[in-house]
């Protein structure tokens, strides 16, 4: 087979789920829905915690920044897998393919940090509930925010670069459905050893660390909580980190499934159906977890939905 230079290499073959015709409409049904769902649920997250005044703190605003990244998230992927799901055609530009890439890992590792910092958050308000409103001042929390995405950018780039001098074989295909790092470097044609070192190496990192600060932080908190003589007071500290945790356990479980289903299995299905997992289904759940477990967040979208249908009324009144 003939091999190319990256710069020559016009698109790749994305094999996808499922090459029969019968199952293209079901598929683009599901992911349609699916992705407008978490669309619109981090949406209706976002225009609650910016409407109302009372959600106006840092849990709220690294919230809303996950629910931000989360659109982001689902949306370098699900648009792409419609548009070809449709066409029935699953080529893939040599361009389109590093920037999939580019944004995927950014808006993965966004993820990954502000559920860390968020982590942080309910620890300081937990243990130094006092002292919560001084620490988790508006000037540290942009600053944090800020700092994820300067880091998170600088480690895309990097792996953009390495990837940029590999060389693929023409007509190459990626046994997934969308483009992500380990599927291209599996396919390419050049020695990716480098890659392989790197991309190890800043997933121990930029994976062991947050981890590592989120057990941490729960560490302290379950201190916290058993220091606490009452019950009331127990059961209102943890209702504010159940949320949390649920978002936590669903995104590194799901990443976790992933990441053991690619590496030991080797099986192109049972990663796919993980990345499904890690990639539409939990950004499409995380506005349902903290909408039906959080009061304040229940209330604000109310009070949202309410204020749209009262002006409905009065712009569309006879």
């Amino acid at each position: 087979m003939e091999r190319e230079n990256n710069s020559c290499v016009a698109q790749f073959h994305l094999l996808g789920f499922s090459d029969d015709p019968e199952l293209q409409p079901a598929l683009f049904a599901l992911f349609l829905s699916m992705y407008l769902v978490a669309v619109l649920g981090n949406l209706l997250i976002i225009l609650a915690v910016s409407s109302d005044s009372h959600l106006h703190t840092p849990m709220y605003f690294f919230l809303s920044n996950l629910s931000y990244v989360d659109i982001c998230f689902t949306s370098t992927i699900v648009p792409k897998m419609l548009l070809n799901i449709q066409a029935q055609n699953k080529v893939i530009s040599y361009i389109e393919c590093l920037t999939q890439v580019y944004f995927f890992m950014i808006f993965a590792g966004m993820d990954n940090f502000l559920l860390t910092v968020m982590a942080y958050d309910r620890f300081v308000a937990i243990c130094h509930p006092l002292k919560y409103m001084i620490i988790m001042n508006p000037w540290l929390c942009g600053l944090l925010v800020l700092m994820s995405w300067f880091v998170i950018f600088l480690d895309a780039l990097l792996h953009l670069l390495l990837i940029m001098r590999l060389t693929f074989t023409r007509g190459t295909e990626i046994p997934h459905f969308f483009c992500d790092l380990p599927p291209l470097l599996q396919v390419a044609s050049s020695d990716t050893h480098i890659n392989d070192i790197v991309l190890y190496v800043t997933t121990a990192l930029l994976g062991v660390f947050p981890v590592t600060g989120i057990l941490f932080s729960y560490s302290r908190i379950v201190s916290s909580l058993m220091r606490m003589s009452s019950s009331a007071s127990k059961s209102k500290a943890f209702s504010t980190c159940g949320s949390h945790l649920c978002m936590v356990s669903l995104y590194y479980g799901t990443s976790l499934a992933e990441y053991l289903s690619f590496t030991f299995t080797r099986s192109s299905w049972a990663s796919m159906i993980a990345s499904v997992m890690y990639t539409v289904v939990t950004p499409m759940l995380n506005p349902f977890i903290y909408s039906l477990r959080n009061k304040d967040v229940k209330g604000a979208l109310g009070r949202l939905l309410k204020q749209n249908s009262l002006f409905s009324l009065m712009v569309y009144r006879p």
